[in-house]
């Protein structure tokens, strides 16, 4: 017993966290096995949601991700601080508080991976930062340390890490449209208008509406259409096109927060027809009879005509309000009429898919594809911008809405998928950028305004100050990370 103690003392403490971790999940899923319909069992609900998310192909797309831009970003301090002669003692891919995974000193500079994957750093000599190293800032400054240097390459050292997320964005978006280009539906194509979600159908918007603009900017992509919407707290004018003539709709302040509060369905879709395109095997419309290239025009009787999917979908629904069960599909196959029976199953689907609208694929060549990316960047910049403003507007009540990595890892897809992947990069590296330049201490952004008061006023911030002010941003910085990240874990366990 002894031995095996005096093993479990000197394991890897990485691995002995994991131990624990592990003893403490599995003992609260067999307790709540237990106790079923007691706070134990919602816990080892809980938790079982919450091992789901992180063993998934989402976070280790999210790992490898942030593993890439976390290790570029502290290069674009690292590769700066080297130019001018200034000593870097640590490079860290992931936090290290009590120990690392991995670590190994080459030259000054100690390499190493920690196990708090909530981002990385790099430990700059002389500079006030997040070690706190408040000894060596009392001894006399050496040539080689951060504050000896001029405040122009100070700056110039802060600003590396959010320069090269910024231009990451833009160099793997640029990439990503010359790779895989774009593809989209256009708001032309969408010919039928659209079909409207009851929650903005409140607002005064109706099934077959072709949209225009919004906020008077034209609508040239149907996707950008919720995006433009959901960019808003203040009242906006949509206009719509309605049996041939344009139609102003006034949208109300506090959309964003009806919409919050909404069941979140997607606002628009565009409308189709009933021109068979596939039918379910083993489904009612298949044991109708339903064929591929069929058009229905009528349900239930001959004069109850029918044009669009929308349309047969009310139908269906009144006829299960009445309990009614079986059907007369009415449609046309090789230009004659035929009447096909069919059973009505509790959803009302029927099961089959009509032809969809026509996609339009635009392909760019190398150096159009950097003008797009830039473009594309400052398009995703602004709608950021403009989010964090609504963010924190309290009258919009939006907290909730803020996440943290599980949030985050939910915008990759559940598989694998190249083109998704490095999309997502590409944002996370301009939020990323944008992030570290507000000016927080204990950020990026903190430590430039300094520089540029330092510059302005030509004299240091005392350092007493910049003590203070770390010690400020990190509580900043700690109750935003423990607030975004509890808003997901309520989520799980919800």
């Amino acid at each position: 017993m002894e031995k095996l103690i005096k093993k479990l003392r000197n394991i890897n403490p990485a691995l002995k966290w994991i131990l624990i971790i592990l003893v403490v999940y599995i003992s609260i899923q067999i307790l709540g096995s237990m106790f079923p319909e007691t706070i134990l069992s919602k816990i080892a609900s809980g938790l079982q949601n919450i091992k789901s998310a992180v063993f998934s192909i989402q976070a280790l797309q999210l790992i490898l991700s942030l593993s890439i831009l976390v290790v570029l970003h502290e290069l674009g301090h690292f590769i700066p601080a080297r130019l001018f002669k200034t000593r870097v003692e640590k490079f860290y891919l992931f936090f290290d508080p009590y120990f690392s995974v991995f670590k190994k000193k080459v030259g000054e500079t100690e390499y190493g991976v920690g196990w708090l994957p909530l981002g990385g750093y790099v430990k700059i000599s002389g500079m006030i930062d997040e070690s706190m190293d408040k000894e060596q800032m009392k001894k006399p400054a050496e040539s080689w340390e951060f504050r000896a240097k001029p405040a122009w390459q100070r700056l110039i050292i802060m600003l590396g890490g959010v320069t090269v997320n910024f231009i990451l964005a833009i160099f793997v978006f640029s990439l990503v449209l010359f790779k895989w280009g774009e593809t989209y539906v256009s708001n032309d194509d969408v010919v039928n208008g659209v079909v409207c979600s009851d929650f903005v159908k409140q607002y005064g918007f109706k099934n077959g509406d072709k949209i225009i603009s919004i906020k008077g900017d034209e609508i040239v992509r149907f996707r950008d259409v919720e995006r433009k919407m959901i960019m808003n707290d203040k009242s906006f004018e949509v206009v719509v096109n309605r049996g041939d003539e344009d139609t102003t709709i006034v949208v109300p302040d506090g959309f964003i927060t009806d919409f919050k509060n909404s069941d979140k369905e997607r606002m628009f879709l565009p409308r189709t027809t009933l021109l068979i395109e596939a039918v379910v095997s083993g489904s009612n419309a298949d044991k109708a009879g339903l064929k591929k290239g069929d058009l229905i025009y009528a349900v239930d009787s001959s004069s109850n005509i029918v044009t669009y999917k929308d349309e047969l979908s009310l139908v269906l629904n009144d006829l299960l309000k009445k309990e009614v069960y079986k059907t007369i599909l009415y449609v046309k196959r090789d230009g004659f009429d035929r009447e096909l029976k069919c059973d009505l199953s509790n959803d009302g689907v029927l099961g089959f898919y009509s032809f969809g609208i026509k996609t339009t694929t635009k392909n760019y060549g190398l150096l159009e594809s950097f003008g797009s990316g830039y473009k594309l960047t400052m398009t995703h910049l602004k709608d950021y911008v403009k989010g964090i403003q609504m963010l924190v507007n309290p009258k919009n009540e939006l907290g909730d809405q803020l996440g943290g990595f599980g949030a985050i890892g939910g915008m990759f897809g559940d598989k694998w998928n190249w083109h998704s992947f490095w999309y997502m990069t590409a944002l996370l590296s301009l939020i990323l950028a944008f992030m570290n330049l507000l000016p927080i201490p204990a950020l990026d952004g903190g430590h430039v305004m300094f520089l540029i008061y330092e510059i302005i006023a030509r004299k240091p911030v005392p350092d007493k100050v910049l003590e203070y002010s770390q010690m400020i941003g990190m509580i900043i910085l700690l109750s935003l990370l423990v607030f975004a990240n509890g808003n997901d874990i309520l989520k799980a366990f919800n």
